[in-house]
């Protein structure tokens, strides 16, 4: 399989996909308006958040999940099963906007995750908002990279990946590691990346978006970009230079806000010698891969992820490079 390719995915329209997106359009849609408005709301749904926390969030007997503490921040341990190669990892930042969310509420991406690598992985609880910054996001997921390298990991045996605002998260460790000249992993997942915090109006998807409204996250962004330069690549990766960068997946569903912004980061990588498969799935919500318990797409998504890892693998065994 080639990595650098783009893809869509001719899946029938499953009814589960059809039922969820307008479920999610009466429901989430209009919550998600409500609750993006002021920075007090952000702070309730913060305190929300703990409380689906308190509520068991279950994953396949076969799956092993331990707690992990290092730095600044936790996290957890997710093994899909004994026969993992140990040497190797995947490092996952969670999505939520900067504000919401946990490992705990993405283990349906974990431990599939786990499987298709054929490795554990390390679901990150980072630092979010509105206590805290997105520096303190960064620094803890540069705090964990370095962790890893330094229990003994090879740059090339690590993974990064990560959902919506974990994706913007990946593409910014990614630049800043680059830039301080750390080894860089082997290769990296995207799912619906967000990468663009200038106040930039979106109007591709605008209406058609079943979750995300187009306004709230623009207003999420002045939020979290308050006393920063937009501009800066850290800030809003979709900016800056991918040279030097590993291979990169990116999977967006079509009807997303956020797909335009996914397309320049490819779009971007490419121009800077980065190999990236990017797929588009048609009628696809965000982050549609933690449906994986109910949505057939999400579970074919896998499938698409382990073809890709397999395909970065071949590529470093016969001494392929990014920029190749």
């Amino acid at each position: 399989m080639h990595i650098d390719r783009d893809v869509t995915p001719d899946y029938p329209l499953s009814w589960q996909a059809r039922a969820l997106t307008g479920l999610m359009r009466g429901t989430l849609k209009p919550v998600s308006s409500l609750l993006m408005r002021h920075t007090l709301a952000l702070d309730c749904a913060s305190r929300l958040g703990d409380l689906v926390l308190m509520v068991p969030h279950s994953a396949p007997e076969h799956v092993g999940i331990l707690p992990h503490s290092s730095g600044t921040c936790g996290g957890e341990w997710v093994r899909a099963g004994q026969e993992l190669d140990e040497s190797k990892v995947l490092l996952y930042f969670h999505g939520g906007g900067y504000f919401f969310c946990s490992p705990k509420t993405h283990r349906s991406i974990t431990w599939r995750l786990s499987a298709v690598a054929g490795r554990p992985v390390l679901a990150l609880d980072y630092r979010q908002g509105p206590i805290h910054k997105l520096a303190d996001s960064l620094s803890d997921a540069l705090e964990a990279y370095t962790c890893l390298l330094e229990r003994g990991h090879a740059a090339r045996d690590i993974i990064l990946a990560g959902d919506s605002a974990g994706g913007h998260l990946t593409l910014a460790a990614l630049l800043a590691l680059r830039d301080r000249g750390v080894p860089l992993p082997s290769a990296a997942i995207c799912l619906s990346p967000w990468t663009d915090l200038t106040d930039t109006p979106r109007t591709a998807n605008r209406w058609q978006d079943p979750m995300l409204p187009a306004s709230r996250v623009r207003w999420l962004a002045r939020r979290w970009t308050s006393g920063l330069d937009p501009h800066d690549p850290l800030v809003s990766p979709v900016l800056g230079d991918f040279t030097g960068l590993p291979p990169l997946m990116i999977v967006t569903g079509s009807t997303e806000v956020l797909r335009d912004e996914a397309r320049r980061v490819a779009l971007r990588a490419r121009q800077g010698g980065v190999p990236v498969t990017y797929e588009e799935w048609p009628r696809m919500p965000h982050v549609f891969p933690i449906l994986a318990d109910v949505l057939p797409e999400a579970r074919h998504s896998f499938r698409h992820m382990s073809d890709f890892l397999a395909a970065v693998a071949d590529g470093s065994s016969r001494g392929e490079t990014a920029a190749a």
